[in-house]
């Protein structure tokens, strides 16, 4: 069993499959980090209370010894201790349940309570007229106020419909747990596969607001094999291209947060960072 009671200033990243999840870009950020960081299991959530398994099926496979397994849908958190870093952090990757929201992140924010954890960013990604052939815009924002002022946050003011990491991030409010929500915007036309360069994009953003070095691995040529992939459909079609060039008129007569000086300067920093962590010893 995983000792939570005496964590180094642990922070809390989570992301989910589903509705919050366009081109797999939350989940694929912290399938990374697990991966990159060797994260040890520290529970999963008991199924059978959360998901209708008519829609999150579970899955039979041969197991390394040979030996017939049913895999079942359900949300797992990890710890990683990260070398190059005075932080523990817990990861929790899962699915968005089918049913008693509530309960399900009452259970998850019971083992959060019991790390100390000061601090959850729930990550998302959604659909967006976005050109693919631009940085992938991420947002932050927290319905902290002293997160907010402290960190230049927008404020929460999204209004309608929401899903699970919604449901999180305000029972984390209502826990006294600030929370951050870091999303991501995906073309929404050619959404139908995993997008490793908005994985790669929240990840980054994560790193600048924690101050945290993130492992690149294989991310960034993922992002180049997506973007490849992403130019060659825009030019076999005529009407996408079309489409294209429209997305980028409109995003280039807009303000990129990417191109002020002080995400400029924050981007510098961060190059600095992992190039020192990379020197050898």
């Amino acid at each position: 069993m995983v000792d939570l009671a005496n964590l180094r200033d642990p922070v809390v990243i989570a992301a989910f499959e589903g509705w919050n999840d366009a081109a797999e870009a939350a989940t694929g950020a912290v399938d990374h980090l697990i991966d990159e960081w060797d994260a040890e299991l520290v529970t999963e959530i008991d199924p059978e209370d959360y998901y209708d398994f008519q829609v999150n099926r579970p899955t039979v496979g041969i197991d390394e010894e040979g030996v017939r397994e049913i895999t079942w849908p359900t949300t797992r958190m990890y710890l990683a201790r990260p070398d190059d870093t005075d932080r523990d952090v817990l990861l929790i990757r899962g699915i968005e349940p089918n049913m008693r929201w509530r309960t399900f992140c009452q259970e998850l924010l019971a083992v959060v309570d019991e790390s100390n954890a000061q601090l959850v960013v729930v990550l998302g990604a959604l659909l967006a007229d976005s050109p693919h052939t631009r940085p992938i815009p991420v947002s932050a924002t927290s319905s902290d106020p002293e997160l907010t002022a402290s960190w230049s946050l927008e404020p929460s003011s999204y209004e309608g419909p929401t899903g699970i990491t919604g449901v999180f991030a305000d029972l984390c409010n209502t826990l006294g747990i600030p929370s951050v929500s870091v999303w991501s915007a995906i073309p929404h036309y050619i959404a139908g596969t995993p997008c490793p360069k908005a994985s790669l994009a929240l990840l980054g953003k994560v790193e600048a607001l924690l101050d945290l070095p993130i492992p690149e691995g294989d991310l960034p040529e993922l992002a180049r094999a997506w973007q490849r992939g992403a130019d060659e459909l825009s030019e076999e079609d005529p009407e996408v291209a079309e489409y294209v060039a429209t997305l980028e008129q409109q995003r280039d007569t807009t303000d990129l947060p990417e191109a002020s000086g002080d995400a400029i300067a924050a981007e510098f920093e961060r190059y600095l960072r992992r190039r020192n962590n990379n020197r050898p010893e």
